[in-house]
């Protein structure tokens, strides 16, 4: 037997993204946008103090960010179930897909560290702009949504591509809830033959692919953005 099967490691490939790559993707997308909205909500909560909000969401963002995730998505995936078959006896927890457990917890796990760039993002918005805002009668919600979040979202876009990059490489922990995605096809794939280095190195190769467009993508929307500050100065 060969060091390296080159031949298999060529038919791994289009397995991986026909057998994982949609769950990944799937994964990704959706934790990326819960975790845009708990981390904004997150971070307005902290900035204006919200009473009994404030000090919750402060624990929140510690244990998130102080836990590995992979203990996060052990403790959901076997914790969540029980709690859920004890106050709701008649709920059939086995037709819940594990998916829906991922996404709950990814979500909670990088809306914790989003909500730190959407925070200090939104301070990075002069003061004075507020204040020219409400002399004109503009209300709180009408300055944040026309004023402030334009400005932050262009300022917290290089961080938040980091973080939908990091969400991509962060789905592989996944398999350990029995989600196919790219690492866990590419585990399968290598059992079948006792070929797992090929089929490892096919599915690194899949994330890179991935992550490369993501990058691209992302700094593409940001240069946009960039001449879109531009235009207004």
């Amino acid at each position: 037997m060969s060091v390296f099967d080159w031949q298999f490691f060529y038919k791994a490939i289009p397995i991986v993204l026909k057998d994982g790559l949609l769950n990944t993707l799937n994964l990704t997308i959706v934790t990326f946008v819960f975790a845009c909205l708990i981390g904004l909500l997150t971070a307005l909560i902290k900035i204006y103090k919200v009473p009994v909000l404030q000090q919750i969401s402060i624990v929140y963002v510690s244990f998130f960010r102080g836990t590995p995730l992979l203990v996060q998505i052990l403790i959901f995936y076997y914790g969540l179930p029980t709690i859920l078959n004890h106050y709701f006896e008649k709920l059939d927890i086995s037709k819940i897909p594990p998916i829906i457990y991922m996404y709950v917890v990814f979500s909670l796990c990088y809306g914790a560290y989003i909500s730190e760039v959407m925070r200090s993002a939104i301070l990075s918005v002069d003061k004075g702009q507020h204040e020219a805002a409400y002399s004109i009668g503009m209300s709180g919600a009408k300055v944040l949504r026309r004023i402030v979040f334009p400005q932050a979202l262009s300022n917290a876009l290089p961080n938040l591509g980091n973080y939908f990059v990091d969400i991509v490489k962060g789905t592989s922990l996944a398999f350990t809830a029995t989600v196919v995605e790219v690492l866990a096809s590419a585990k399968i794939i290598g059992a079948r033959d006792y070929r797992f280095f090929e089929a490892y190195l096919a599915a690194a190769l899949v994330y890179w692919i991935v992550c490369l467009i993501c990058e691209v993508a992302f700094k593409g929307v940001e240069k946009r953005s960039r001449k879109y500050e531009r235009r207004l100065a």
